[in-house]
This record gives structure tokens, sequence and C-alpha cells, in this order.
């Protein structure tokens, strides 16, 4: 519940459905900076976030009389802004796009916004139902089970996508763990090397 409007989510929609007109507002306001996070990561471009985003609150507020209650208010919401993002990303691999660079509103160390970036773009790497998975679990903090409800899946194959997505992520971003030993190994073919196995 909340302080705003006493009502649980479940109540709100059925208010809404019922004609309340302020019902679905309070439903939004509630939730809107967790589903704008899951639009973001999941798309990682702030214009089709924002897109999907409203996309998926448009259906949401369309399908209210179809609720069936099965999963929370929010769970099915976030399922609703996923297929909604997945949707806009198949469009957009059909007519690929070069998107404009992110600026931080926060100011924070080189550094960090390098990791940042490096993380995002490694994340716009993985096929969309990867990047999903490992958004709603391992940046929104879902369990593998409500994962699973929000996309549609069994949880074996939420485990399975974030495993696959864990470890290309772990590849792509290899050189964040230790940068310095990229300089500072050895290359296997170094002139010292191959004089020493040439008997010189």
């Amino acid at each position: 519940m909340d302080a705003v409007d006493g009502r649980d989510d479940t109540s709100l929609l059925r208010a809404h459905a019922a004609g309340d007109p302020n019902a679905f507002g309070e439903i939004v306001r509630r939730h809107r900076d967790r589903l704008w996070a899951v639009a973001l990561r999941t798309t990682g471009d702030r214009e089709e976030a924002a897109d999907a985003l409203q996309d998926a609150l448009l259906s949401a507020l369309r399908a209210a009389n179809n609720f069936r209650g099965d999963s929370a208010v929010t769970t099915w919401l976030h399922r609703i802004v996923v297929n909604a993002c997945l949707d806009r990303m198949r469009r957009r691999q059909a007519r690929p796009t070069v998107p404009l660079p992110e600026t931080d509103v926060t100011p924070a160390p080189a550094a960090d916004r390098d990791t940042a970036m490096d993380v995002r773009k490694a994340l716009q790497e993985l096929p969309a139902e990867q990047r999903a998975a490992l958004v709603l679990v391992d940046v929104q903090g879902y369990a593998v089970a409500e994962a699973a409800v929000i996309l549609g899946v069994a949880e074996g194959t939420i485990k399975s996508r974030c495993a696959r997505g864990r470890a290309r992520m772990a590849l792509l971003l290899g050189h964040l763990r230790n940068p310095a030993a990229d300089k500072s190994v050895p290359s296997p073919i170094s002139p010292s090397t191959s004089r020493k196995e040439g008997g010189a």
C-alpha cells in the first residue's frame, strides 16, 4: 500500500476498470521509476526506452479489464514493459540506427563513466532475450521465478539465458578486471621469447 492512496495495486486496477479516472495514474506514479529503469536497461537507448514505456503503459491502460490477478500488478506491468521493449528492439534490428551518446546527469569520475559505458555497450551486444533476463535478475534484483513470469518462460530458460549472458559479458568486459594486466603480460611472440627459442 502507499501513503498517498491507501488502496493496493490490485484494488487500484479494479477501480480503473470500473471507471475511476485517477486510479491508473496512481499505479503509474508508484511504479514509473522502476518501469523506466527496466525499459532503459533493456533497450539501452533513452528514446527507445521512453517510447517503449509509453507503448507499454498505453497497453496496460487498455488491457486493465483483462488483468486476471494470476500475478502481482507490478509483475504484470513489468511483463508488458519488457515485451514492449523487445518488440521495439526487434523492429530496430530490422532498421538499424546509430544511437546518440548518452550524457550523465550527475558527474562521476571518468573511470566510472568509462566502466558504465563499457557495461552498457556490452549489454547491447547480447541477444535481446539474454539482455532482458539479465536486466530483470541481475540489475533489477528479481528472483528467477519472478523474471520467468514477467518474460513468460520457464525458470530454467531464465537461468540458462542469464548464464549465457553472464558468460558473454565476462568475455566482453574481461579487460575491466585488471586493465594493467593487458600491458604487463608479454605477448606469446615477443622478440625476447623468439630469440630464446631460436637458440640465440
